[in-house]
């Protein structure tokens, strides 16, 4: 056997464990980053902390998420990609804090959505993981669907009379959050996300509007019933 051909084999092998090695270093990190913006949520309840405002939240929001970008090829970058996640996490706790106290089955409500997003996320990644399909075609639809969705979501905040419409905003969001799961996933696995940084923010990001989305569609039902 040749050299040349040796190395065309090795190319295989060495692609496999550098995916490997992204993905198990991507769910560790989102483990670490979900407990910690757990605690933070936690203690934003205990300290019944104000929610900041949609400005500030948006502006904390994407300010972090340009420095976890900027810098996700260093140590750094893990310092924002917590910095993000733990602020989000604060300005979650507040959300929470307001569907415990104002719906009697507040906290089930909470509970729900938790495993609601528990159970989407296990299950559309480990239908990814096992089939191995390549989801990548819907990176195109899905970025279209949150854009539009996020504008809608910012026109209902600040236009009045467009409250109805929050419910099927959420709903859209759960259906781009469940086809973002598939589409980050693949993007692990078929080398298409490197960076164990950024595909963990991708992650979070997901599984955060995911729950958020959850638990205003069963206020929302809670609320008519």
């Amino acid at each position: 056997m040749n050299t040349s051909q040796t190395i065309s084999q090795r190319r295989p092998a060495q692609g496999l464990l550098a995916t490997h090695k992204v993905l198990r270093n991507t769910y560790a990190l989102l483990s670490m980053t979900l407990m910690f913006s757990a605690a933070c949520a936690y203690a934003s309840m205990l300290l019944e902390l104000p929610h900041p405002g949609l400005l500030i939240t948006l502006g904390g929001y994407f300010g972090l998420f340009f420095l976890v970008n900027r810098f996700r090829n260093s140590a750094w970058g893990l310092v924002c990609l917590f910095a993000l996640t733990g602020f989000m996490g604060m300005t979650l706790g507040p959300i929470l804090n307001a569907y415990i106290g104002h719906y009697a089955n507040g906290a089930q409500l909470v509970l729900m959505s938790l495993g609601g997003t528990g159970i989407t996320f296990v299950g559309l990644s480990a239908y990814a993981l096992i089939s191995r399909k390549d989801f990548g075609f819907m990176g195109g639809m899905l970025s279209a669907g949150i854009l539009v969705a996020f504008i809608a979501s910012l026109a209902v905040a600040f236009i009045p009379g467009l409250e109805g419409g929050s419910v099927a905003i959420a709903a859209l969001f759960v259906l781009l959050m469940a086809g973002l799961i598939l589409f980050e996933t693949s993007q692990i696995i078929h080398g298409g996300e490197t960076n164990y940084i950024l595909a963990t923010l991708g992650l979070y990001v997901t599984i955060y509007n995911l729950f958020t989305s959850l638990l205003q569609i069963f206020g929302v039902l809670e609320r008519d019933d």
